[in-house]
């Protein structure tokens, strides 16, 4: 199975748009999303074409293969007007032997870890900028923000497929790849 991952989308229908289009040229089978779907957050500024209706539209057609965790930014009454469980705090995946522990990272990450043990992944999004890193057996990835990103990094997803995890910017371009 192949998976596109994403994160942070805050409402920015471009960005949204481009992901989509991507997903499509990528053939992927599911889209998990690490949430942060539809609004942009207090501390963040507004993204160009932040639009949540269009949003919520461009995404209804994808609802029977997304996956979503709830973000910071996610409420409620998100959940109301997307036709997919958004409210998940965390979903667990198997890749091979490897357990995939996925949220959106404002409360598991590196510094407040969930259960986990030597050889789990904690996949997570919050920061805004990719990151793959290995600490005391555990191995830590974000795949950056589709609309908002920090630190000069890209407008980014990830690909896991066939335990290979692939780092792209919103125009395919592969930026780094690294077995799982």
């Amino acid at each position: 199975m192949k998976w596109m991952i994403a994160s942070d989308l805050h409402g920015a229908a471009g960005y949204v748009r481009r992901l989509l289009e991507r997903f499509e040229q990528e053939e992927a089978d599911r889209l998990l999303l690490l949430g942060d779907i539809l609004y942009h957050g207090p501390r963040n500024d507004l993204p160009p074409e932040y639009a949540p209706k269009e949003v919520i539209a461009l995404l209804t057609p994808y609802k029977d293969r997304i996956f979503c965790v709830r973000g910071n930014c996610d409420t409620e009454v998100d959940q109301m007007v997307l036709p997919f469980p958004i409210l998940a705090d965390y979903a667990v995946l198997s890749q091979g032997n490897r357990l995939i522990y996925a949220t959106h990272g404002h409360v598991y990450n590196p510094q407040n870890l969930p259960p986990l043990q030597p050889g789990d992944v904690l996949l997570m999004g919050h920061t805004h900028v990719p990151m793959a890193k290995e600490e005391n057996g555990l191995l830590f990835l974000n795949p950056g923000s589709v609309s908002i990103p920090k630190e000069q990094s890209p407008h980014s997803y990830m690909i896991l497929e066939e335990g290979t995890l692939s780092w792209k910017d919103l125009d395919g371009k592969t930026y780094q790849s690294r077995s799982l």
